[in-house]
């Protein structure tokens, strides 16, 4: 079994996209710049942006994050919003998630421009990425998707179970697998069977927020298997996969903590170059 350093690959990447901004800024005389607005106190948000504003500037982008208290007026965002898509020195827009109630993501999300979108939550870039075009791939998904594509080069013809049905990963990542030719099953909580859909699975990519949902009797020997859960439990953070029980099966498999999460922040930051670099194309 061969456990996925995602905190590794995470700091490859980040290394390579380091050159490239460097290359960029002589090319052009100017560097991406990404804005995250973070609206409210939520903990869990604030360690996200701080580490995301952290990791985007050791590559070299510029970095502003906007903080609103949690009263602010929707239409002040989608007003900041609208200034920074009108902003050239911004490459990319982050809304963190989760938003108050009274301010609907929906009407965030379509505010920001698709090419600068760096999320990819956009309908255009959802619509995109579901047709096979060029578009912005959700962070996690495309992470996920370079930690199996570092490990299995070639992914034609595998049969993959994403165990999730989420805007967020799953519906991104049956995409990205599709794209690469796998054979992919969509599973959720009204799955009849889970278990024996998992064990048909090459590769397995559990993202439903249960802990330790998926044991080592769910999947077969030699797998792959990508845990996205982030799970807090009397134990620790925990993920959807019984680590100890699946270890003895997967031929490789993420852990949580140090797999995915790494991957995800350094997807954003990937992100933002590729949005600054067809701005600049064009």
């Amino acid at each position: 079994m061969l456990k996925i350093d995602g905190k590794l690959i995470a700091s490859e990447l980040r290394d390579k996209l380091k050159k490239e901004v460097s290359v960029l800024k002589s090319k052009y005389n100017t560097i991406p710049g990404l804005t995250v607005i973070l609206v409210g106190e939520d903990p869990a948000s604030k360690i996200y942006v701080k580490n995301k504003e952290k990791f985007a500037l050791e590559v070299g982008l510029n970095s502003e994050v906007i903080k609103y208290p949690e009263s602010v007026e929707e239409k002040v965002v989608l007003d900041k919003i609208n200034e920074l898509n009108n902003n050239p020195r911004v490459s990319g827009i982050l809304v963190q998630l989760p938003l108050p109630k009274h301010i609907n993501k929906k009407k965030v999300i379509e505010t920001i421009l698709p090419t600068k979108d760096v999320d990819g939550f956009h309908p255009v870039n959802v619509g995109n990425l579901s047709l096979g075009y060029d578009s912005v791939v959700p962070c996690t998904p495309l992470g996920c998707y370079l930690l199996i594509k570092k490990f299995e080069k070639n992914l034609n013809g595998k049969k993959a179970v994403v165990v999730g049905r989420s805007n967020l990963n799953g519906k991104p990542m049956t995409q990205l697998l599709l794209k690469e030719n796998c054979t992919v099953t969509i599973t959720h909580s009204k799955t009849i069977d889970l278990k024996g859909e998992c064990l048909k699975g090459d590769i397995v990519v559990a993202a439903v927020g249960i802990p330790k949902l998926v044991k080592g009797d769910w999947v077969k020997k030699g797998a792959i298997v990508i845990d996205v859960g982030i799970n807090k439990t009397a134990n620790g953070i925990v993920g959807d996969v019984d680590f100890e029980e699946v270890s003895k099966v997967a031929k490789a498999i993420t852990p949580v903590p140090g797999g995915v999460g790494p991957m995800t922040i350094a997807c954003l930051l990937k992100n933002t170059v590729e949005c600054f670099k067809k701005v600049q194309s064009k």
